[in-house]
């Protein structure tokens, strides 16, 4: 009877070890993921620190390489090919909750996905606003000055006709939720009013 019992507890250890067998060559298939992104970088970590003779060059092409596969994670898949820190915080904190996408639309009728913090002011909102169209201008090749003293003079953000006015009060106070959409409104001249 105990025979028995230790050959049922060697079989139970085979299984659970092929399991495990199986399961570790299972991942080594996946796409790249957070979890094992530090492995990833980790490798190219090793390759910089073995060779300290490599140029900038070199080590920004291992960079990028690296970048790309973490950007193949399904999490980051949406992302542009280069990538900033702060983009890559910024969609991370959107998947966890922690941050909404305003989409804003110009006057052109051109409407810009803009991630906020969800906790974000009116501020925090034109400075999303300007970093998205800075860097939409440098992906493209558009090296065109935009004077956002001017832009804010001139025009006021606007939710459901209501202005946002006060730079520090939250957006939220305004009503604004993930997916709304704002829209610029061109600022009265009181000059010209009589005020």
């Amino acid at each position: 009877m105990a025979t028995q019992t230790l050959d049922e507890t060697d079989q139970t250890h085979l299984e659970v070890t092929e399991q495990n067998q199986t399961t570790s060559e299972d991942t080594a298939n996946l796409p790249p993921s957070v979890e094992n992104t530090e492995n990833i970088l980790g490798q190219d970590e090793v390759k910089v620190e073995s060779n300290p003779d490599l140029t900038h060059q070199e080590v920004m092409n291992i960079v990028r390489t690296s970048l790309g596969q973490v950007l193949q994670d399904p999490l980051l898949c949406d992302l542009p090919s280069d990538v900033t820190t702060e983009e890559i915080n910024l969609q991370l904190a959107l998947e966890y909750g922690q941050a909404m996408t305003v989409n804003v639309r110009r006057q052109d009728g051109e409407v810009l996905p803009v991630v906020v913090l969800q906790g974000g002011t009116v501020e925090d909102l034109k400075q999303a606003l300007k970093r998205h169209i800075v860097m939409k201008q440098k992906r493209e090749g558009n090296i065109r000055a935009i004077s956002w003293r001017y832009t804010w003079r001139t025009y006021w953000l606007a939710f459901q006709g209501q202005k946002l006015d006060d730079d520090n009060r939250k957006i939220k106070d305004y009503g604004i939720r993930n997916k709304d959409e704002i829209c610029f409104m061109k600022r009265l001249n009181t000059k010209e009013i009589g005020y």
